[in-house]
């Protein structure tokens, strides 16, 4: 993609080359090098956030009164695309990219003083209370309950597929506010203090082994209504404007930089005819057809972008980039399995292991690029890719709001 750069976009790549340089030591490098979703290492990534914070640049796309940097469309992809060309670790998206955009939104002058700083800081840490074990992509279906008790609601049910359930103090919440009307009426968004007496959080194992999700549970949970998001009973507008912040965002730069990832790995591994893998025929067509849809995801990437810099809604485009980059993404981890070799073995789950089979390993200094290690974490990420179609709304549930947003079905 040209992107025809004026003078000062090109002394702003420039600046933004030389903080990762000085700021982003081997050891978050690393980090960011062997995440084996869309998560990497908590840890690193919250080290990461202090020293983005430190700089001003923790949350760009914010508005600048609350703490966000006045850049161009440009300068926040360029941000975007050199920070994940130099292997930085990503920041977990559920408070800066999510909760925090419906806060500015949707939030009272107390809750934004009282949040987006410590979001920032992070010390406020939020995990993302939908999905309930009857309620995934039809999410409207959900039923856990908040019933009205004078200054506070009284929270009973579960929430599933809780990332960072057990690293957060915060979590989001729709519940069941009322049953009358449609099932998208009646819901509310709360803030929850995850310390709030009547809260259970039971970590669940992955297919790879690896234990970041959790479900928790709410008994009898006292949450006060200054909490509430928005309007009692109409969190469903909000929970659509958070929707298209988890879908958002850019996935091009990523997924070019495994497409160069799984290239350096064929070109190390033999083929079928004994040659190098990445020479031959039936492998290569796939890889050029992979990079060449990376390409024309980002130009489509940065038209959403565009648009929404312009104050526009990004409507069904979120949805279609959403199964775009998914589906591109599990076909490159395909590949990614393939170019491994012997070492992209399939991995049994260790379910007495915290952390799974990936504490097996340990990387080397100049991160996975080595060869052998990158190897050992393709069929993590090939597990945990399987779920990019299903997350933030299945990729049936996004073609059916293609068809009838776009297509009038």
């Amino acid at each position: 993609m040209d992107y025809d750069w004026s003078a000062a976009d090109l002394a702003f790549r420039d600046e933004v080359r030389a903080f990762l340089d000085e700021k982003l030591t081997p050891q978050l490098r690393r980090a960011g090098r062997l995440a084996t979703s869309v998560y990497p290492d908590h840890e690193a990534s919250m080290r990461w956030q202090h020293i983005l914070h430190e700089r001003g640049w923790a949350a760009p796309a914010w508005p600048v009164e609350h703490g966000g940097c006045d850049w161009t469309l440009t300068q926040h992809y360029i941000f975007h695309r050199e920070s994940t060309l130099a292997g930085a670790p990503s920041l977990s998206p559920m408070g800066i990219r999510m909760v925090a955009p419906a806060i500015i939104a949707f939030g009272t002058p107390e809750q934004k003083a009282f949040y987006l700083p410590r979001i920032l800081t992070g010390e406020i840490f939020f995990c993302q209370g939908y999905s309930e074990p009857e309620a995934g992509s039809d999410l409207a279906a959900l039923s856990m309950t908040a019933v009205d008790d004078g200054a506070d609601f009284v929270c009973t049910g579960s929430k599933i597929w809780t990332t960072h359930a057990t690293e957060a103090n915060w979590i989001f919440c729709l519940v069941r506010t009322s049953r009358e009307g449609k099932k998208q009426q009646g819901i509310t968004f709360l803030l929850i203090d995850m310390t709030t007496p009547g809260i259970e959080i039971r970590p669940l194992v992955m297919t790879s082994g690896e234990q970041v999700q959790n479900q928790v549970f709410f008994d009898n949970v006292r949450v006060p209504k200054v909490n509430v998001l928005g309007r009692i009973d109409d969190g469903w507008t909000v929970a659509k404007y958070l929707l298209v912040h988890e879908r958002g965002g850019a996935a091009a730069p990523m997924l070019q930089v495994m497409a160069q990832d799984v290239a350096t790995a064929a070109a190390g591994q033999t083929g079928p005819d004994g040659n190098p893998l990445i020479d031959d025929a039936a492998f290569a067509a796939k890889l050029a057809e992979a990079r060449i849809r990376t390409e024309v995801l980002e130009i489509l990437e940065y038209r959403m972008l565009s648009a929404m810099a312009q104050g526009k809604n990004p409507g069904p485009a979120s949805s279609m980039l959403k199964i775009l980059a998914t589906e591109l993404s599990q076909r490159l981890t395909e590949l990614a399995l393939e170019a491994a070799g012997s070492r992209g073995r399939v991995y049994q789950p260790h379910a007495t292991a915290p952390g799974g089979p990936i504490a097996e390993f340990t990387p080397p200094a100049d991160g996975y690029r080595s060869g052998a290690d990158w190897q050992a974490v393709a069929p993590l990420r090939y597990f945990n890719d399987r779920a990019g179609s299903i997350y933030a709304g299945s990729n049936e549930i996004q073609r059916n709001i293609l068809a009838k947003a776009a297509l009038g079905l």
